[in-house]
């Protein structure tokens, strides 16, 4: 609750900051469209002569996975933002984390749901406020990396991927690619050096992919693959897993920082009470309401790893990122 009390406390003050590109005194790693005065990483609301408040609101969630899926998850937690805001509520089908990031930074999209790995494009080129993740009265939802492997294949551990055909998900994802380049090292195996990597595109492609027998092993995000397990897409004893890291965090939700202050404190309220009905649980794997985070202290570890693989959250970095998405939907074609 004290979490709760101070998001949105920091929605007002931020909002007497003044935020003018010409005035910013500290901007960090955002673009110069943002201020960070009070350094806290992310960018200050933009000043009451220059904010936005639009008559109709659009949200969307990361494309990870079947971005229609999630738009009838959504359905109802739409409805709550449109009682508590007085607004309209849209869902937007983004096709892509690049398509994402430009969207709120173009101001087409004001609520939304981020992938782990893209989160810090967003912060860094969309003004995008992360405040919360998925989670039960406890804590936040986290999911781990893992490495799948068939149940009755050789490899025993990640020393075993040598030599192998392993499959990453995506460029910009966190426990897909980013994640497994920056914590093997350290068990003694480097992707690209040590195993062959294919990129499959998803995290559902590559867990089908070692099933069927497209790869020798797969890292991806333990919570897709439980519920792929749990829907029957995927046998529980067809695969092992042969590595588990520490947790990390899911998709965040946040708003862009262009809105105003009082419609700001409105979204940060309907986050902050909304209780997941029973569909919604069942679709996010127990989770029962928006548990609040801050991207300083929250999403270090993702800094970290971002840094340790040479990504930066940069104009380079998301050009980067849309080429390479843009090249596997071809290639699919």
């Amino acid at each position: 609750m004290k979490r709760i009390m101070l998001l949105v406390a920091m929605a007002f003050l931020l909002a007497s900051v003044p935020a003018l590109a010409a005035d910013c005194t500290n901007r960090g790693g955002l673009d110069t469209n943002y201020c960070d005065e009070d350094n806290d990483l992310v960018a200050d609301l933009a000043p009451a002569s220059e904010c936005k408040d639009p008559s109709t609101l659009v949200f969307t969630y990361t494309p990870v996975e079947d971005p229609a899926v999630y738009r009838d998850a959504f359905a109802d937690f739409q409805e709550y933002l449109k009682e508590a805001t007085g607004k309209r509520v849209i869902y937007y089908t983004v096709q892509s984390n690049a398509a994402e990031v430009e969207a709120m930074r173009s101001g087409k999209l004001h609520i939304a749901g981020f992938s782990t790995g893209p989160t810090g494009f967003a912060v860094n080129l969309a003004g995008y406020v992360p405040m919360a993740v998925k989670g039960y009265p406890e804590g936040f939802q986290g999911y781990n990396l893992i490495v799948v492997v068939k149940k009755d294949s050789p490899i025993q551990s990640l020393a075993d991927l040598k030599g192998k055909k392993v499959a990453h998900t995506s460029a910009s994802s966190n426990s897909g690619n980013l994640a497994p380049r920056a914590l093997f090292p350290k068990e003694g195996i480097t992707p690209d050096k040590d195993y062959t990597v294919v990129y499959s595109g998803k995290h559902d492609q590559s867990i089908l992919g070692v099933v069927h027998g497209d790869y020798d092993a797969a890292p991806v995000a333990s919570d897709v693959y439980d519920r792929m397990v749990a829907a029957g897409r995927v046998k529980a004893d067809a695969l092992r897993i042969v590595y588990r890291s520490p947790k990390f965090p899911t998709s965040s939700f946040g708003y862009s920082s262009q809105l105003c202050a009082p419609l700001a404190q409105k979204i940060i309220g309907a986050f902050s009470t909304y209780r997941f009905p029973k569909s919604m649980q069942k679709s996010f794997h127990g989770a029962d309401r928006f548990y609040p985070i801050t991207y300083k202290a929250d999403w270090k570890v993702i800094r970290d790893i971002a840094e340790a693989t040479g990504t930066s959250y940069n104009a380079v970095g998301l050009k980067k990122m849309a080429e390479k998405e843009a090249a596997k939907k071809a290639k699919k074609k």
